[in-house]
């Protein structure tokens, strides 16, 4: 029998070798390996005093090899997903879940821990082993180490059912994304659309063996016909397939609906908070945040909205009156609002996505992110084409210091069949000592952007621009530290309402002229982005910014508010309370049919349940962070060191606060993120 890939030791996942069959095989063996030695570790540690390299480095070990098997499954299922892997990964989801079970409430590995804690060895612990151990008794308690058997046996049948019904709601919307399209013979009804939208949608077609035009949900082919297509029964049409995916409404209603998927989340969320000794999941959730307590967060949130909505208001209104007095739009519809803000902001500033396509080529805002890290952190990049691949548009690079390699990713950026939607950065291999060799980081970063037609290189958007340098931002974090413990490595024991920081750190070169001189080039000439249209994008910046910060506001306090008021919540009750916020803070018209919360990934399939907030919490940290370059130099050597020192390279040695307070030299200010959002004062 022919070795399975997944269990062989190697640098790199052996994609080019992994096929479905390997998955479940490989994960039963490990996992059972695992039990195995955890068992052996454990009898070691309760007949002498546990130390560093004989407990927690074993269990290190055994963690690691795990995760380097399951990491590229788990890759591949988000980016090559197809019936076979989708079965074979479901069906490793729950063993892994048990698994996690197993060892959270193993009362002597637990006890092995404290020991360590409490013991002689614990004084020869530097910083980051001792928050480990900290952290690792935080997370038995969160495990139900401490509960009676049959609600430990309940919570593991929650978190077990959990972990499957977030994979269903991921597959659910992918295949409801993908089951509808619309095929237009000929350009009639595309009217107002960019080359660039009509070659990508041409390209579509061409795909399935067709003629014409090829609109789907993927939103390189969503968003152009929402923001340029004049004929508003196009826009209405596709607007309800895509906001009706995964629910009772729309072109595919009930075929792929998630609203029991949802109601079932929520009721267990809540059911395993009540069952650690928390009021509702909001609180649990905080328990491994930065944020002190659901009231904080609840009244930064409002506090926010008390500046922005009135703006907003103002914005809407401006927007409401061009539409009707330029576009003859008595009444906007949201399949309307799109258009007219773009017409708008191309009256107003003379500058629209399609003016600058041209001077954002993949190839050369590539080169120019790279050339901005070099600038402000001293390192070098190389592509390894020798890497394995899963797909002929990935790309493998790796990260050298000094000549010498640190790190690695693989960039996937383009839209395909199979492909889950978004942009997001996930670990491929932590840092962590390994004897007495560091093993290096390798990150996933993956996009979907419009792909190239032809020869051509692909064309990207500013907003596409800031994305790629959004996740490039996570994957810097996780690249780039100096940690050796993998569990406070890269991202991990970051409290999740920090780890946008620097990412969102890193979207500020898209907008400064020294940032752009590096990332813009145009594709045909290689000329930098004219002055005139510089000064336009800046002057465009923060158009409509109260309108886009409403909305963020708005699926930050509905997920807050769900996870914290709905116990064993219907679907009507989720609407009602998305209704309800939308009342408070939302100022553009919505639809009926509207089934948003059916696709809400980040929240039902993500990480950031009861924590969406963690996108504005960590904004108001990334913004203030910006302020430093913004006095000294946005490539000033001195202060791109200590960000790298004090943020990127210590990732979870330290809370975060502490970590910011040693970069900034004092707490967090919400100014910067109001005046770079142009947010007036209140």
């Amino acid at each position: 029998m022919s070795r399975n890939p997944l269990l062989d030791p190697h640098e790199l996942p052996p994609f080019d070798a992994i096929r479905p069959d390997h998955v479940v095989p490989a994960i039963e063996a490990l996992l059972a390996e695992n039990r195995t030695a955890i068992e052996e570790l454990v009898a070691r540690a309760e007949t002498a005093a546990p130390g560093w390299d004989s407990l927690a480095a074993p269990l290190e070990a055994l963690n690691d090899r795990l995760a380097r098997a399951w990491s590229p499954v788990s890759h591949l299922n988000g980016t090559m997903n197809n019936p076979e892997l989708r079965e074979a990964y479901q069906a490793c989801l729950g063993r892994l879940s048990d698994y996690s079970t197993w060892i959270g409430q193993h009362e002597g590995l637990f006890q092995a821990w404290q020991a360590l804690r409490n013991g002689p060895a614990w004084e020869t612990l530097d910083e980051g082993q001792r928050r480990t151990v900290e952290n690792a008794l935080r997370d038995f308690r969160l495990a139900g180490v401490d509960l009676p058997a049959e609600k430990k046996q309940r919570y593991g049948e929650i978190k077990s059912r959990l972990s499957e019904l977030s994979n269903t709601f991921s597959n659910q919307l992918l295949d409801a994304t993908q089951a509808w399209h619309l095929d237009l013979a000929d350009e009639t009804r595309l009217a107002g659309l960019p080359e660039s939208a009509l070659a990508s949608l041409r390209a579509n077609a061409e795909a399935k063996g067709l003629a014409g035009y090829r609109i789907t949900l993927d939103f390189p082919s969503f968003f152009p016909v929402m923001t340029y297509a004049e004929d508003r029964e196009l826009r209405r049409e596709i607007y309800t397939a895509f906001v009706t995916r995964a629910s009772d409404q729309g072109p595919n209603a009930g075929e792929y609906d998630n609203a029991p998927v949802m109601e079932e989340i929520l009721a267990l969320r809540y059911e395993l908070a009540e069952l650690l000794g928390f009021s509702d999941y909001a609180d649990y959730s905080l328990s491994t945040k930065m944020a002190e307590s659901p009231d904080q967060v609840v009244t930064f949130l409002e506090d926010l909205a008390a500046r922005a909505v009135p703006q907003a208001q103002e914005e809407y209104a401006e927007l409401a009156a061009y539409a009707r007095d330029e576009l003859g739009m008595e009444a906007l519809a949201p399949w309307d609002v799109g258009f007219a803000s773009e017409k708008l902001r191309e009256a107003r500033h003379a500058i629209s996505d399609e003016q600058l396509r041209p001077y954002f080529p993949a190839p050369q805002v590539v080169d120019g992110l790279f050339q901005v890290v070099e600038r402000l952190y001293g390192v070098t990049f190389a592509e390894d084409a020798t890497a394995p691949h899963y797909h002929p548009d990935v790309r493998y690079f790796r990260i050298l210091e000094h000549g010498a390699p640190i790190a690695g990713f693989y960039l996937d950026l383009y839209a395909r069949e199979g492909k889950r939607g978004g942009a997001w950065m996930d670990e491929c291999r932590v840092r962590r000592l390994e004897g007495d060799a560091v093993q290096l980081p390798v990150a996933y970063l993956t996009c979907n952007f419009t792909r190239p037609v032809g020869d051509a290189p692909a064309l990207l958007t500013h907003d596409e621009v800031t994305t790629l340098f959004h996740e490039f931002g996570h994957g810097l974090h996780h690249m780039l530290t100096r940690q050796t413990v993998a569990d406070i490595s890269g991202i991990n024991g970051v409290a999740w309402d920090a780890v946008e920081l620097p990412s969102q750190f890193m979207e500020n070169f898209c907008w400064e002229r020294e940032g752009l001189d590096l990332i813009a080039g145009h594709v045909e000439t290689g000329e930098p982005l004219p002055e005139a249209l510089f000064e336009r994008l800046l002057a465009a910046k923060n158009f409509q910014s109260a309108m886009g910060m409403v909305r963020q506001l708005e699926f930050s306090l509905f997920d807050f508010r769900l996870h914290r008021e709905l116990a064993a919540p219907r679907a009507a009750d989720i609407q009602a309370l998305l209704e309800a916020v939308r009342d408070a803070v939302a100022v553009v018209p919505r639809a009926d049919f509207n089934r948003f919360q059916n696709g809400f990934g980040h929240v039902f399939a993500g990480g950031y349940a009861a924590g969406y907030y963690s996108y504005k919490w960590a904004e108001v940290l990334s913004a203030d962070a910006w302020s430093a370059f913004e006095e000294a130099g946005i490539f000033d050597p001195e202060t791109g060191r200590r960000f790298r020192t004090e943020i990127l390279e210590r990732g979870g040695s330290r809370d975060a606060a502490e970590l910011f307070r040693a970069f900034r030299g004092r707490e967090p200010s919400v100014e910067p993120l109001l005046r770079h959002s142009g947010i007036r004062a209140a």
